[in-house]
């Protein structure tokens, strides 16, 4: 993606007192595209095979500008999940859990567990309480394991965050 498509991307963020400086329709006309869900999916496609994380970013913006959330989203996502060569990992995280798919629930478990090294500093382990709360969204006993494994974990911010989703399931 051009700066310039990037910064066309980044006019559909809202910003507050200023509002958007873009419409999606204005993206989707400069792409060639009628639809917000088909053009997310190939930029995000196409940034996953180049391995640019800015272009991931740009991507899940259009992704959540569009209101796409399909099944098609599933498997980019599970892998843009566990790829370290990006910082998106909380955004895809909360996608996922939007998808509330049965699918993602083993990632959802690894990823509540690992530590990216840009976010060592973070204390509070944001990635894994989203993952967490992800697995949390998905009905099913598959989730509800994975919940119960974290129960058990060592770091504290895990086990609390895994124990308040079981009882929000009242599955405690």
């Amino acid at each position: 993606m051009t700066p310039e498509e990037q910064d066309l991307v980044m006019g559909l963020v809202f910003v507050p007192g200023k509002g958007r400086r873009r419409t999606l329709d204005e993206v989707l006309a400069h792409f060639g595209e009628s639809d917000g869900g088909v053009l997310a999916l190939r930029l995000l496609r196409d940034a996953m095979e180049r391995r640019d994380a800015d272009d991931v970013g740009m991507a899940l913006i259009v992704k959540a500008s569009a209101g796409a959330s399909g099944e098609e989203f599933l498997e980019p996502l599970i892998e843009l999940s566990r790829a370290d060569w990006h910082t998106r990992h909380e955004d895809v995280v909360s996608m996922l859990g939007k998808l509330r798919s049965l699918k993602a629930v083993p990632t959802l478990g690894e990823v509540a567990r690992w530590v990216p090294e840009y976010l060592n500093w973070d204390e509070n382990r944001a990635l894994a309480v989203k993952a967490i709360w992800a697995l949390g969204a998905i009905p099913g006993a598959e989730a509800r394991e994975a919940l119960e494994g974290l129960r058990d974990d060592e770091n504290e911010i895990i086990r609390e965050n895994a124990v308040k989703q079981l009882a929000r399931r009242g599955e405690l």
